[in-house]
């Protein structure tokens, strides 16, 4: 599942966790709306969030694929939750470490 947040750095308000694209553009329209006379605010921010509520665009590539397949993971039990389940953080850890190994291998395989 997918979460979203906006964030208005002006106002330093960040929107409650939702789960539709459609509902994210809603609370920023109507922010804007209400508060800035229909002015985009500089800096507001608005996008895809990780499980612990960490902007995926603000993160390293390395931990946002950590995040992503942890996010994942975690969602097979439930969905409705936020933050990663320990087994959840570690399969993740242990996939892309396998997947270094693995390319590591064929790396020397190959030389």
């Amino acid at each position: 599942m997918r979460r979203y947040r906006y964030r208005c750095t002006v106002c330093r308000t960040t929107s409650p966790v939702v789960t539709e694209i459609a509902a994210l553009a809603t609370i920023g329209e109507d922010h804007r709306q209400t508060l800035h006379g229909g002015h985009f605010p500089d800096d507001e921010m608005a996008g895809q969030i990780d499980r612990l509520g960490r902007w995926y665009a603000a993160l390293p590539p390395l931990t946002a694929l950590h995040a992503r397949i942890a996010d994942a993971l975690s969602d097979l039990r439930d969905i409705k939750t936020m933050g990663h389940y320990w087994w959840a953080s570690a399969g993740a850890t242990l996939l892309i470490g396998g997947t270094a190994a693995l390319a590591l291998l064929l790396a020397a395989t190959l030389l």
